[in-house]
């Protein structure tokens, strides 16, 4: 079984923004195969698939950033998911737009969202790939800027790193995730 989760805020006016780039590439995986996320229940949205035999399960918190760990967790309980099976894609402020990283473990970083799933799951010990939106430039808060759409000038390379993000995720449906991360931190650093 494999459950891959991405973060952000629900509703229109978040979208588009930094942060919900891991609902973006929970939805370039759907979309790329045929995926429907139709299914409310555990304060998200999902979708239960089989990939050659592998269950997977896809899952958009909508509980907004901050409590993310409240849906995951009920996720987690009524699917009896093991946090070795869980990969969580989210907005990353220490790497710069196009970038993704995949990583085994680790600490929330300054992320709400990570920090309140390690609190809910009780372990840092889940696999996550993050996916970068640089840092602001100036005066601009981080809130906002989290809270703020990609400029033009970045939105290529944005859009590259989602799609790399889903073929990501699709992979590690398949291959070791070890395999995954060498493959794809090392193409992230050409």
């Amino acid at each position: 079984m494999k459950c891959i989760v991405g973060l952000g805020n629900p509703g229109k006016k978040y979208e588009q923004t930094r942060h919900n780039v891991g609902f973006m590439v929970i939805d370039e995986l759907a979309k790329q195969n045929q995926w429907s996320l139709s299914q409310t229940k555990f304060r998200g949205l999902y979708t239960t698939e089989h990939v050659n035999g592998e269950k997977v399960l896809l899952l958009k918190p909508q509980t907004y950033m901050n409590l993310s760990g409240e849906s995951l967790r009920a996720f987690m309980d009524y699917y009896e998911i093991d946090p070795d099976d869980v990969l969580v894609v989210y907005d990353d402020l220490d790497l710069p737009p196009g970038k993704i990283r995949l990583r085994k473990k680790g600490g929330h970083g300054g992320h709400n969202g990570i920090r309140n799933i390690i609190d809910h799951l009780g372990t840092k010990e889940f696999k996550r790939l993050r996916v970068g939106i640089g840092r602001p430039q100036g005066s601009v808060t981080v809130i906002d800027y989290v809270l703020g759409s990609f400029p033009k000038q970045e939105q290529t390379a944005v859009r590259e790193s989602i799609e790399d993000s889903a073929k990501a995720c699709e992979a590690w449906i398949e291959k070791p995730f070890n395999e995954v991360m060498n493959d794809f931190n090392t193409k992230a650093t050409e």
